[in-house]
Protein backbone atom coordinates (compact mmCIF):
# COMPACT_ATOMS: atom_id res chain seq x y z
CA UNK A 1 0.00 0.00 0.00
CA UNK A 2 1.41 3.20 -1.10
CA UNK A 3 -0.57 4.67 1.58
CA UNK A 4 0.51 4.39 5.50
CA UNK A 5 -1.76 2.42 7.25
CA UNK A 6 -2.53 4.74 10.25
CA UNK A 7 -6.17 6.17 10.38
CA UNK A 8 -7.17 9.34 12.01
CA UNK A 9 -8.81 7.04 14.72
CA UNK A 10 -6.06 3.94 14.84
CA UNK A 11 -3.94 1.18 13.01
CA UNK A 12 -5.03 -1.32 10.64
CA UNK A 13 -3.44 -4.63 11.20
CA UNK A 14 -4.75 -7.13 8.81
CA UNK A 15 -3.73 -11.24 10.07
CA UNK A 16 -1.81 -13.27 8.34
CA UNK A 17 -5.02 -16.15 8.37
CA UNK A 18 -7.27 -13.32 6.59
CA UNK A 19 -4.27 -12.80 3.40
CA UNK A 20 -4.34 -16.85 3.77
CA UNK A 21 -7.98 -17.26 2.98
CA UNK A 22 -8.11 -14.45 0.49
CA UNK A 23 -4.93 -15.98 -1.53
CA UNK A 24 -6.59 -19.58 -1.17
CA UNK A 25 -9.91 -18.31 -2.68
CA UNK A 26 -8.69 -16.39 -5.21
CA UNK A 27 -6.16 -19.76 -6.21
CA UNK A 28 -9.11 -21.99 -6.38
CA UNK A 29 -10.80 -19.91 -8.61
CA UNK A 30 -8.47 -20.53 -11.38
CA UNK A 31 -9.64 -22.86 -13.74
CA UNK A 32 -7.05 -26.34 -13.67
CA UNK A 33 -6.97 -25.75 -10.34
CA UNK A 34 -8.16 -29.23 -8.39
CA UNK A 35 -7.52 -27.86 -5.19
CA UNK A 36 -5.29 -26.69 -2.22
CA UNK A 37 -2.66 -29.24 -0.35
CA UNK A 38 -1.69 -29.16 3.35
CA UNK A 39 2.07 -30.93 1.83
CA UNK A 40 3.10 -34.19 1.63
CA UNK A 41 1.87 -36.60 4.43
CA UNK A 42 3.39 -40.19 3.56
CA UNK A 43 4.03 -39.22 0.21
CA UNK A 44 0.38 -38.29 -0.30
CA UNK A 45 -0.73 -34.95 -1.22
CA UNK A 46 -3.82 -34.34 0.95
CA UNK A 47 -6.36 -32.02 -1.06
CA UNK A 48 -8.17 -29.87 1.25
CA UNK A 49 -11.53 -28.60 0.43
CA UNK A 50 -13.06 -25.00 0.58
CA UNK A 51 -13.15 -24.86 4.63
CA UNK A 52 -9.61 -25.39 4.62
CA UNK A 53 -9.34 -22.19 1.98
CA UNK A 54 -5.86 -20.86 4.64
CA UNK A 55 -3.96 -24.66 4.63
CA UNK A 56 -1.90 -25.14 1.63
CA UNK A 57 -1.38 -20.53 1.86
CA UNK A 58 1.74 -19.39 3.21
CA UNK A 59 1.71 -16.26 3.83
CA UNK A 60 4.36 -13.20 5.72
CA UNK A 61 2.88 -9.77 6.00
CA UNK A 62 5.01 -7.01 6.64
CA UNK A 63 3.74 -3.57 7.33
CA UNK A 64 2.71 -2.69 3.77
CA UNK A 65 3.89 -5.78 1.25
CA UNK A 66 2.91 -9.28 1.37
CA UNK A 67 4.89 -12.23 0.37
CA UNK A 68 2.65 -15.18 -0.53
CA UNK A 69 3.35 -19.36 -0.84
CA UNK A 70 0.89 -21.16 -2.40
CA UNK A 71 0.77 -24.94 -2.59
CA UNK A 72 -1.99 -26.28 -4.74
CA UNK A 73 -2.97 -29.46 -7.07
CA UNK A 74 -3.91 -29.23 -10.55
CA UNK A 75 -6.22 -30.91 -12.71
CA UNK A 76 -4.44 -33.80 -15.29
CA UNK A 77 -3.89 -32.57 -19.02
CA UNK A 78 -3.79 -28.76 -18.36
CA UNK A 79 -0.49 -26.38 -19.07
CA UNK A 80 0.79 -25.92 -15.22
CA UNK A 81 2.78 -23.18 -16.47
CA UNK A 82 -0.03 -21.32 -17.46
CA UNK A 83 -2.19 -22.43 -14.89
CA UNK A 84 0.74 -21.08 -12.28
CA UNK A 85 0.96 -17.56 -14.42
CA UNK A 86 -2.90 -17.20 -13.53
CA UNK A 87 -3.09 -18.44 -10.05
CA UNK A 88 -0.32 -15.66 -9.45
CA UNK A 89 -2.17 -12.83 -11.03
CA UNK A 90 -5.41 -13.68 -9.47
CA UNK A 91 -4.09 -13.96 -6.07
CA UNK A 92 -2.37 -10.69 -6.75
CA UNK A 93 -5.16 -8.94 -7.49
CA UNK A 94 -7.44 -10.08 -5.23
CA UNK A 95 -4.94 -9.32 -2.58
CA UNK A 96 -4.20 -5.40 -3.34
CA UNK A 97 -8.06 -4.82 -4.18
CA UNK A 98 -9.06 -6.05 -0.77
CA UNK A 99 -6.17 -5.24 1.44
CA UNK A 100 -4.36 -2.35 -0.11
CA UNK A 101 -0.81 -4.26 0.56
CA UNK A 102 1.56 -4.10 -1.80
CA UNK A 103 2.09 -8.63 -3.37
CA UNK A 104 5.57 -8.55 -3.42
CA UNK A 105 5.46 -12.59 -4.56
CA UNK A 106 3.45 -15.12 -5.26
CA UNK A 107 5.55 -18.47 -5.36
CA UNK A 108 3.33 -21.77 -6.53
CA UNK A 109 4.26 -25.19 -5.37
CA UNK A 110 2.20 -28.07 -7.56
CA UNK A 111 2.61 -30.90 -5.79
CA UNK A 112 0.31 -33.22 -7.59
CA UNK A 113 -1.64 -34.00 -10.38
CA UNK A 114 -5.39 -34.38 -9.91
CA UNK A 115 -6.63 -37.66 -12.46
CA UNK A 116 -10.61 -37.64 -13.42
CA UNK A 117 -12.10 -40.55 -12.04
CA UNK A 118 -13.15 -43.00 -14.63
CA UNK A 119 -16.97 -43.45 -14.83
CA UNK A 120 -18.42 -46.94 -14.43
CA UNK A 121 -20.74 -47.88 -17.04
CA UNK A 122 -23.78 -49.72 -15.27
CA UNK A 123 -25.44 -52.17 -17.79
CA UNK A 124 -29.46 -51.78 -17.25
CA UNK A 125 -30.85 -54.71 -15.86
CA UNK A 126 -34.53 -55.58 -16.73
CA UNK A 127 -36.91 -56.50 -13.99
CA UNK A 128 -37.55 -59.87 -13.21
CA UNK A 129 -40.76 -61.15 -13.89
CA UNK A 130 -42.13 -63.77 -11.63
CA UNK A 131 -44.68 -66.50 -12.65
Amino acid sequence: MAEDNRMNLGELKIANEVVGIIAGLAATEVEGVAGMSGGIAGGIAEMLGRKNLSKGVKVEVNEHETLVDLFVIVNYGVSIPEVAKNIQENVKKAIEIMTGLDVTEVNIHVLGVHFPQPQIETEEISPVQVK
